[in-house]
């Protein structure tokens, strides 16, 4: 499975940092989980109780959301299993980093029509009414067929990953049976991944996005330049999370079928470690660049936590009142139980 032959000198122990990287990950991943929970569950409960996802953003935002909530909901049980040499089985090394295979494609190929929406809606503005009528028709379709690409696509994750014991370590990796069948998945998959999952939407995004800011820059509005902050912001995190894991999972691809010494190895793999749990943050900056930057959904998350604190406010009161009314209750019995032990005869047994 990991090519040993191809390492020179003798048989590579590539565990050899699997501790180590298994208590980074698990501070790293703990704050993603967290992060990410929080972040999107509150972006899916102001689309469900006060935003209504009325266009065809608000429906792309409410699938990532989705998305990258599938993908946080799996990382506690990813920590888990790394500590625990995958002791939940083969299901769960497929379920689990099919997880992140799925969340990988339907948020970057969702967050590319996003930035398709918003160049309609500004680059083609006197446009923007008839077209967006005309799309935001077939919006949930083409969500829905993101999903099923992204699916599609994920397939070999859940095909190929399985356990692997090495040096009394269990470890999940894809296994691939025959050397034909090896050489073209360990070679397609990766591919398939670094195109459609990074390449294809960031050219999508850089093209809409450069449009966008060119469009802004010639409007002498303060708001519009302000807009303009948010597009790099959107951009320049897009590119940072995921660039990093991308170049470490291209140089790793083009060096399989090389004589490679153990320690080079050694090294990518720690690099293809830590850039992969900088990839994983952007489904907890999700949330903050694409909702909460925006003034009408901020007014809607405070209208959340004022709707949190006066129902606090009310459960506090609640219990304070029937704390009275208990107390008031227990008074007045034993008022009653003193007025009767005044005549002992009515407590006869």
């Amino acid at each position: 499975m990991n090519d040993s032959s191809l390492y020179e000198g003798e048989p590579c122990d590539l565990t050899r940092n699997i501790e180590n990287e298994v208590v980074i990950q698990t501070y790293i991943y703990s704050l993603i989980c967290v992060l990410g929970l929080m972040g999107n569950i509150l972006v899916l409960l102001t689309y469900a109780l006060y935003k209504k996802a009325k266009t065809m953003t608000d429906i792309y935002l409410v699938n990532v959301a989705l998305a990258d909530l599938l993908f946080v909901i799996a990382l506690p049980l990813i920590i888990y299993n790394d500590r625990h040499n995958w002791d939940m089985g083969t299901w769960a090394c497929k379920l689990l980093n099919g997880a992140y295979s799925i969340n990988l494609y339907s948020s970057t190929l969702l967050l590319a029509c996003i930035s398709c929406d918003r160049y309609i809606a500004i680059v083609q503005a006197r446009r923007s009414v008839h077209i967006r009528r005309r799309v935001r028709v077939y919006s949930r379709l083409i969500c829905t067929l993101t999903w099923l690409l992204a699916l599609v696509l994920s397939l070999p994750t859940f095909i190929y990953y399985e356990l692997v014991d090495e040096m009394d370590l269990t470890e999940c990796f894809p296994v691939y049976h025959g050397n034909d069948s090896a050489k073209v998945m360990k070679i397609l998959i990766p591919s398939t991944q670094m195109v459609v999952g990074f390449l294809v939407p960031l050219m999508v995004m850089m093209f809409c996005y450069s449009c966008i800011i060119v469009t802004l820059l010639k409007a002498k509005n303060f708001q519009k330049h302000k807009a303009v902050r948010v597009v790099l912001a959107v951009v320049f995190v897009f590119i940072s999370c995921h660039l990093p894991y991308n170049v470490a999972l291209l140089v790793h691809t083009t060096k399989l079928f090389k004589i490679r010494t153990c320690k080079d190895e050694q090294d990518m793999l720690m690099t293809m470690s830590i850039s992969r749990s900088v990839a994983y943050l952007h489904c907890c900056l999700n949330p903050i660049l694409y909702a909460f930057i925006g003034v009408k959904f901020r007014g809607h998350f405070c209208q959340i936590m004022k709707d949190v604190r006066c129902l606090a406010r009310r459960c506090i009161y609640y219990q304070r009142s029937t704390q009275q009314t208990s107390d008031l209750y227990v008074s007045a019995k034993l008022n009653v139980v003193g007025c009767n032990n005044e005549n002992p005869s009515s407590f006869t047994m």
